[in-house]
């Protein structure tokens, strides 16, 4: 028998850890990259496309080629999630973890061995990898109090994503959220392309329609966009208060945008979206300076109108230096200074140039966060959502595990802060411990990780305190 342990993000008592254990095996029917540590079962349900996703009921096992954020409905309700594409950064990996639902990624074919309505146990409480065994098989939780375990120096805190489940997630021990993502918030709240917003006039007819159904009883198109977006900010900022709260700005690629309802007018079609016009190089750009100038208000909304000041910025996907100060100077622009109201701006360090000029970075910015899955992608030159090279992609490279360090030393140097919210502390133990190993200030985890991981960095830091 071999377990992982695990917590749930729906448990009453969060000071619980929660170790998940099979207690008996059958037939294996797939294998792919376990993602989380729990265990899930329930029949198959096999949806092929968006058009299908009314047919899921809640329970069921969903299996399918790749989910995009249309899928998050009913990947909330199932019982595992299992693809043939992805990797450990996918979609389906990301907001599973979040979720806190077993998910089996990559596994090539599982479309196509696994039935319709086939009763199925998905674990991925074995190791790194997830097995899809056939029937629904026993297993156990094991549970563990640690209402009074002691807390770590290293700042432990939180990637939320969906605003709804912040209050839950406040009540795990943590020190604030290090990543608040925007992007579920306009998937899910506003999923309209916020230049569709601002360009309402220009819209065709069908367009018009689906906008004015979701804008229904607002003033201004424009104006919802901002409401709503403030309206998921406050929620996270409010779940945490006083604790601080990294909202990273609007970080989706050219083809996540495309899929908001009017982003096809507004999107061009790149070959490899991953390295393309994607976060910082959009907010300054006339083609899309007017959107980002909408989630500058939405995030001033929440520290001026709603109060709530323990908000701090950050910037993703930052190539050069020059770009910071030009993406500073259009949200000064927008009523969002550096520096007013203490207002931070922090830097994603996840670009091979923010580590090597981190001393020039470390004169614009405030402080940095380090994105591990996109630093090893660079940094090892590998698609992270490509099956053909997802061996190769390892955030413990030492490629990439000397960048880290070398951030951490020269952030320190020029009296910067520097947190990591990337996936690699969360998945790898022996991972989170490097980090403390080399001082960081804090690690942002997946709310499902967070209780194993604090465990096993306060031993860290007893051990480097007898050295």
């Amino acid at each position: 028998v071999q377990a992982r342990p695990e917590t749930v993000h729906t448990q009453r008592n969060p000071t619980v850890l929660e170790e998940y254990i099979l207690k008996k095996k059958s037939s294996v029917l797939i294998t792919g990259r376990s993602i989380g540590d729990k265990i899930g079962q329930g029949p198959v349900r096999i949806i092929k496309s968006a058009k299908q996703i009314d047919q899921f009921k809640k329970g069921e096992v969903l299996v399918t080629q790749v989910t995009n954020p249309d899928w998050e409905p009913i990947m909330k309700i199932a019982g595992a999630i299992v693809t043939d594409k992805g990797g450990s950064t996918s979609h389906a990996a990301i907001v599973s973890r979040e979720l806190g639902i077993p998910c089996v990624v990559g596994t090539g074919r599982g479309t196509q061995v696994l039935k319709q309505g086939q009763p199925v146990t998905a674990s991925c409480a074995e190791g790194e990898i997830g097995k899809v065994y056939q029937g629904l098989l026993p297993f156990k939780i094991k549970k563990t109090n640690l209402k009074n375990f002691r807390k770590p120096k290293t700042k432990i805190m939180m990637n939320i994503g969906d605003p709804q489940q912040a209050l839950i997630f406040s009540s795990i021990p943590n020190d604030g959220v290090g990543l608040a993502r925007e992007e579920f918030i306009i998937s899910n709240y506003i999923k309209i392309h916020p230049l569709a917003l601002i360009n309402y006039q220009k819209l065709d007819k069908k367009t018009k329609n689906q906008v004015d159904r979701l804008t229904a009883g607002t003033k201004s198109k424009s104006q919802f966009f901002v409401d709503k977006l403030a309206e998921g900010i406050g929620r996270i900022a409010a779940a945490f208060y006083p604790k601080e709260v990294i909202v990273r700005t609007s970080d989706f690629k050219t083809s996540e945008y495309a899929n908001l309802i009017g982003g096809r007018d507004f999107e061009p079609k790149e070959l490899n979206p991953m390295i393309g016009w994607r976060g910082a190089s959009r907010y300054y750009d006339p083609k899309f300076k007017e959107a980002f100038i909408l989630e500058c208000q939405a995030i001033k909304k929440v520290k001026e109108v709603f109060g709530l000041k323990n908000i701090k910025v950050m910037i993703p996907f930052c190539r050069t230096v020059e770009e910071g100060k030009k993406v500073l100077k259009v949200m000064a622009q927008a009523g969002l200074k550096q520096g007013k109201d203490g207002l931070e701006v922090y830097v994603m360090a996840e670009i091979p140039s923010n580590i090597i000029l981190a001393k020039e970075f470390a004169q614009v910015f405030d402080g940095f966060s380090i994105g591990s899955n996109d630093l090893t992608q660079l940094t090892l030159g590998v698609d992270r959502d490509s099956e053909l090279v997802s061996h190769i992609f390892n955030e413990r490279n030492q490629s990439v595990k000397d960048s880290v360090a070398q951030l951490i030393k020269v952030a320190h140097q020029n009296k910067r802060k520097v947190g990591i919210c990337g996936q690699a502390p969360s998945d790898y133990p022996e991972f989170a411990r490097f980090l403390v190993e080399c001082g960081i200030d804090s690690i942002s985890l997946n709310p499902d990780t967070v209780l194993k991981t604090t465990l096993d960095i306060v031993k860290t830091e007893k051990r480097l305190k007898r050295r």
